[in-house]
């Protein structure tokens, strides 16, 4: 049920965008807004992202130094709600891994996860193209911090070794009867978008995803169990805008 959870999560989530996207951007339906300073502005174009990059973990096992780091592959969307602030959604895979900061107690593990969350974009620097009266040319840079909500359909599996599994890998127990299993997660990053044309952008990202578990490497009570799991991505983005 819990896998069925976060894909019945997803498909909500991406039919309301569609349906808002619709709405506010059917013939006839656009409407101006004003700014604090009184400026006329649009919202929208609704926004495609893809991305790709790596994923990395930190945890009862380690840090940054321990880590496995494994793809991370997301697909999202963007809409501008007011100059410099955008709402968005993603879907993201990513595996992350990592050996043991403990010799003596030679764990290693391999999460291969998935993730849904929902999140506010606040650009640092103006744009003028987002008026709907620009007086300057649209900004070529403009970096970005953003923050979020979501939830990660986790599945850790934890074997002795001191490096990536293998084919015929022999993996423990699982601490937890549950997997897979779901987690609060709250994203908190920023970013650099590149402007390559009218309606596509290249974008470099860094997020750190703060959890509700201590499961992630399915080390608990072997670890600490008063500190929750966390996990990163480093990603590239294509943006294409849908006008």
């Amino acid at each position: 049920m819990k896998p069925r959870l976060l894909l019945l999560s997803s498909l909500l989530f991406w039919s309301l965008v569609a349906s808002y996207t619709a709405a506010a951007q059917g013939p006839g339906q656009r409407r101006r807004y004003f700014s604090s300073q009184a400026r006329p502005y649009y919202r929208g174009p609704f926004r495609v992202t893809v991305g790709g990059g790596v994923a990395l973990y930190t945890g009862d096992l380690g840090k940054w130094a321990q880590n496995l780091p494994g793809p991370s592959i997301s697909v999202g969307g963007l809409y501008l709600l007011r100059p410099r602030l955008l709402v968005g959604g993603e879907v993201s895979y990513f595996q992350i891994g990592a050996t043991d900061q403990l010799p003596e107690r030679n764990l290693a593990f391999r999460g291969r996860n998935g993730s849904l969350t929902t999140f506010l974009r606040y650009e640092l620097f103006g744009d003028e193209s987002q008026f709907a009266s620009p007086r300057s040319p649209a900004a070529i840079l403009k970096p970005y911090v953003k923050a979020g909500l979501g939830l990660a359909m986790y599945h850790p599996k934890t074997y002795i070794g001191s490096g990536r599994p293998v084919n015929n890998q022999v993996f423990l127990a699982p601490e937890s009867t549950g997997y897979p299993n779901i987690a609060v997660i709250a994203p908190v990053g920023g970013g650099l978008t590149f402007r390559l044309s009218r309606d596509f952008s290249a974008t470099a990202e860094a997020v750190y995803n703060f959890t509700s578990t201590d499961l992630l490497d399915d080390v608990s009570l072997r670890g600490n169990t008063k500190k929750n799991d966390g996990y990163g991505t480093v990603e590239l983005k294509i943006e294409y805008s849908i006008r």
